[in-house]
């Protein structure tokens, strides 16, 4: 885990105003630099080369990228709506932080402060003859990166904010927080004990807000377990709902003064976010499935898209790395590991429920534990069983046709025909 200063950072980096702020400055650095290196210009060039066209063409790049600004602002805006009603409100963050679409109106908003910034220099004749040859090369660099953003941000808006492309937006952010959790599953400490004999003798801390934990600083923990007899045993990981009734850590050893900058080390927000919270990709790749579900969309294709993306996801517990070995500085830091059955449950509950009376839905989700349960170790195999126990229990209940109830117990008969001692006994269900 990184600490929280680079967290923030990374946070920042993210929001549509940072991109355009850097740009932003870089047009105005750029405009300017003409004054810098005008004394390196040859006496002769500025008549061979014409820069006194470079007025016009500031000009034109001023009008014509305030009016690309706008427009694509506006699209923007609207591809933010489409997501927040056909896919999920919880989706729209992943297209805020897209960095095509951040990159395109922050070289947009860039270029236009550019010309401006060219266009009052010129009128006020600090750049001279030489100059402009500058200005010209500059700004003809400048034409180069425009066209690029532009095609660019044509060939984006043929998928921004549709259902498949922001759904595999979700896809990808919570593959790399699984990946991610997978390679540190006690965030770089120990694993926590199953025995909670340790709250005898240690001091729960509680939270002062109430909210998700969106990051825990590792290294900030590690400063407070300095000593050999501290211990900290975390018991919220990121993506936990937290409030002041319930310790969200319990120590030994750790002076009474310093347990604020612990709870300082624990982020927590209004909302969950997907960087260090793998679960909440997958509730949300739920929620897509079962808003697809509902009786005013009806759409059960984007539900059988995302059951073959939650199987993509969670095929990652099969590659799990070995885990590497617990730093000296965090070995006393005991955090609980990544529930299997908890990220099986976040994905298929809310679908196997909303599909039940489906029966291509409940064909395709049969297919989809069975196909984790063959990749899986023996804790996926026991939740992928579970789950289909459930699904086919679900069905039962809601198909009304005999004929559709049959084929999906001998789908599921053939499935899980090979028998295992930690799968459950589907056929007879």
């Amino acid at each position: 885990m990184v600490a929280r200063w680079k967290w923030f950072i990374v946070r920042m980096s993210k929001r549509p105003w940072f991109r355009a702020s850097l740009f932003s400055l870089l047009g105005i650095g750029t405009a300017l630099l003409a004054l810098v290196l005008t004394p390196y210009i040859p006496d002769e060039l500025p008549t061979k080369i014409g820069a006194d066209a470079v007025d016009n063409i500031l000009g034109i790049i001023a009008s014509s990228m305030l009016a690309v600004t706008t427009f694509s602002l506006s699209i923007t805006v609207s591809a933010y709506g489409s997501a927040t009603s056909n896919v999920t409100p919880r989706a729209t963050s992943l297209l805020v932080e897209d960095p095509t679409t951040q990159n395109a109106l922050s070289t947009f908003i860039g270029s236009f402060i550019f010309s401006l910034v060219g266009i009052v220099s010129l009128s006020t004749g600090l750049y001279g003859a030489k100059g402009r040859v500058i200005l010209f090369a500059v700004t003809l660099l400048v034409i180069v990166l425009i066209i690029y953003a532009l095609l660019r941000w044509i060939d984006r808006l043929s998928g921004l904010g549709r259902v498949d492309e922001t759904t595999a937006q979700v896809e990808r952010a919570a593959t790399k927080a699984l990946c991610h959790r997978l390679q540190n599953p006690h965030l770089g400490g120990s694993p926590l004990p199953d025995d909670t004999g340790y709250q005898a003798v240690c001091q729960p801390v509680y939270p002062v807000k109430i909210g998700y934990i969106q990051h825990i600083d590792m290294p900030a923990l590690a400063k407070l377990t300095a000593a050999e007899t501290s211990r900290l045993y975390v018991m919220s990981l990121p993506g936990s709902f937290v409030d002041p009734s319930q310790p969200i850590a319990w120590v030994m050893a750790i002076e009474e003064e310093c347990l604020d900058q612990l709870r300082a080390a624990f982020v927590i927000g209004d909302k969950r976010t997907y960087e260090h919270d793998p679960r909440f990709g997958l509730s949300v790749l739920a929620e897509i499935a079962s808003r697809a579900l509902s009786p005013g969309i009806n759409d059960q294709g984007t539900a059988i898209d995302v059951i073959g993306r939650g199987v993509r996801v969670l095929s990652h517990l099969a590659h799990q790395a070995p885990e590497s070995p617990v730093e000296s500085t965090l070995s006393r830091i005991f955090v609980k590991q990544l529930k299997v059955d908890d990220v099986f449950d976040d994905l298929f509950t809310a679908i196997a429920r909303d599909g039940a009376s489906m029966i291509e839905v409940n064909i395709r989700l049969q297919k989809a534990l069975a196909c984790l349960s063959r990749l899986g170790d023996a804790t996926v195999q026991a939740a992928a069983a579970r789950h289909a126990g459930w699904a086919l229990k679900r069905a039962e209940g809601a198909l009304t046709l005999d004929e559709d109830k049959q084929r999906l117990r001998h789908i599921v008969a053939e499935l899980w025909s090979h028998p295992s001692p930690d799968r459950y006994s589907l056929a007879h269900s």
